[in-house]
């Protein structure tokens, strides 16, 4: 299978600590590599990652919200000093579109590449990016002000080519890319072989969702068809659940409930307050409802 992994860099909250920087993630699939979030200090995380700058294509921001997108100018400029050429993408809520390019004219106007801003509706589920191999869907969300959440999901796959058959059959290699579309082979004598007798099916589609922040939403589950795995906000333990409803955020029990409902196969659970100096109990407190959760932490990688 190919590669589709995830990065932690950031999985606090609003207020830093020596533990956790504030919220940001790489998406890493087939060779690219995808943005959510970009709170501060994430170039640094990035560097302590060894991820590779140039390959990053595109950010994704959730809301306008400063531990959300305040390291972001300042990766842009770096960026620039590293002598980047190729464009970057940046999907944010359309009230962003104004701040960047004053961000970008004050601070950046001297890059030899293009930044392209792409203004998201964070009211409506749809595909916002999409190439040969992935799509990336927003996920509306309830928070305090318009958020998002992002699905990268991937295309299906070609079938996979059984050798040991084509040579059994005599099949020229130059067949190779109809057999792994799904066509037939007709041999030289009229003799049909089938498909399936001469591949394997294509590898599971995979799919991950990236839910951060947002108020517990029941029907957050018929928006997650298909998901593998799911980063979903726990900034609290249930014994703070008054807090998670004035400030729009959700618990650890809450979160497991989507993850629980949503049928998903994996639930990593961030966006942990200060308040917390052991994450264990908002781990414990999410597996009593959803057994394979994990704590997201900074330069970890998950493979989806």
């Amino acid at each position: 299978m190919q590669p589709f992994k995830v990065h932690i860099l950031g999985c606090g909250s609003a207020l830093p600590t020596k533990r956790h920087n504030p919220s940001s993630q790489i998406v890493e699939i087939r060779g690219k590599l995808f943005m959510v979030d970009c709170g501060e200090g994430t170039q640094a995380q990035i560097r302590r990652s060894h991820l590779n700058f140039t390959k990053l294509y595109a950010v994704f921001i959730s809301h306008i919200h400063g531990d959300h997108v305040l390291g972001l100018i300042g990766m842009i400029s770096t960026f620039g000093l590293q002598g980047r050429t190729s464009p970057l993408h940046v999907y944010a809520p359309a009230t962003y579109g104004t701040l960047l390019q004053m961000e970008l004219d004050m601070f950046c106007s001297t890059l030899d590449y293009e930044v392209v801003f792409h203004p998201v509706d964070t009211s409506k589920q749809t595909i916002i990016y999409e190439d040969r191999s992935l799509t990336v869907e927003t996920i509306p969300l309830n928070h305090r002000m318009p958020c998002s959440g992002f699905v990268f999901r991937e295309k299906a796959g070609h079938r996979h080519i059984k050798p040991e058959m084509l040579a059994f059959y005599n099949i020229p290699r130059s067949q190779i890319n109809n057999l792994r579309a799904g066509y037939d082979w007709t041999s030289p004598e009229g003799e049909v072989i089938p498909n399936n007798i001469l591949t394997t099916d294509p590898d599971p589609i995979r799919a991950y969702a990236y839910c951060s922040d947002t108020r517990y939403m029941p029907s957050l589950k018929d928006r997650l068809n298909g998901i593998t795995t799911l980063y979903h906000e726990a900034t609290y333990c249930e014994d703070m659940k008054d807090k998670a409803i004035k400030y729009l955020h959700s618990t650890a029990r809450e979160a497991a409930m989507t993850a629980r409902d949503a049928k998903v196969q994996k639930l990593i659970i961030g966006h942990f307050s200060q308040r917390y100096l052991d994450e264990t109990v908002l781990l414990k407190e999410a597996q009593e409802v959803f057994v394979n959760t994990v704590l997201a932490d900074e330069n970890k990688t998950y493979n989806i």
